[in-house]
């Protein structure tokens, strides 16, 4: 049986705090803040958003979540300077093991993109790195109009990644994403890049930890 491997892309293989520099214009010494609460807010709306069934693109809560970053931090956000970072999310920096693990792991597995993300900002920010061509195939919860961790979104993702009888198993920094896989029937490894994150004890574990991208082809030998 041939195993199949969908990467989480915001936070796997690019970093959502790579707006920080950017709002150092905006925020000054609190653009860390500011970056991480946008992050904290754009995954908290697509939630929300998919559990009362009102479902709006990945691009939507982002922009929604970058308001709320501001308002709360009580700074000015300009039109023209909201789509102008807008437009700087699409161009997010890759983690730096992203783009030589997929390679190693090219030709071993099949290997898909699988986010929250629509298509177009997929094709944007994976094409920026030089990740897009590592991919045999997209996936995203565009198709179904709901969002990680819906269930129905895993349940997708084996059907869009011709994982019908075969495993298929998540990679994703995220421990909350990790966490819906496993109690979807997937594998997921969990990528552990910074020590003092704590995995959700939940009772669901993940099937692999790992702490670079880099330690991924080993891991999977072990699955």
């Amino acid at each position: 049986m041939t195993l199949r491997l969908a990467f989480d892309v915001y936070g796997t293989l690019v970093d959502p705090m790579g707006m920080a520099d950017l709002l150092a214009q905006d925020a000054g010494e609190s653009a860390q803040a500011v970056s991480a609460l946008w992050r904290e807010k754009q995954l908290e709306f697509s939630f929300r958003k998919g559990l009362m069934r009102v479902y709006e693109d990945f691009g939507v809560c982002t922009r929604q979540a970058l308001r709320y970053a501001m308002a709360t931090h009580k700074l000015p956000l300009a039109g023209n300077r909201e789509d102008e970072l807008m437009a700087a999310y699409l161009s997010l920096p890759a983690f730096d093991d992203a783009l030589p693990a997929l390679k190693a792991l090219n030709g071993n597995y099949p290997l898909f993109a699988f986010s929250n993300g629509s298509y177009p900002a997929l094709e944007k920010v994976l094409g920026h790195n030089n990740l897009l061509d590592q991919f045999e195939g997209l996936v995203s919860v565009d198709d179904i109009k709901s969002f990680k961790p819906d269930p129905a979104v895993y349940a997708y993702a084996k059907r869009a990644t011709g994982a019908w009888d075969e495993p298929l198993c998540l990679v994703s920094s995220n421990a909350w994403d990790v966490i819906g896989a496993r109690a979807a029937g997937l594998k997921a490894v969990w990528v552990q890049r910074d020590i003092s994150k704590v995995f959700e004890d939940w009772g669901i574990e993940p099937s692999a930890v790992i702490h670079s991208l880099s330690e991924l082809p080993e891991a999977l030998k072990h699955l």
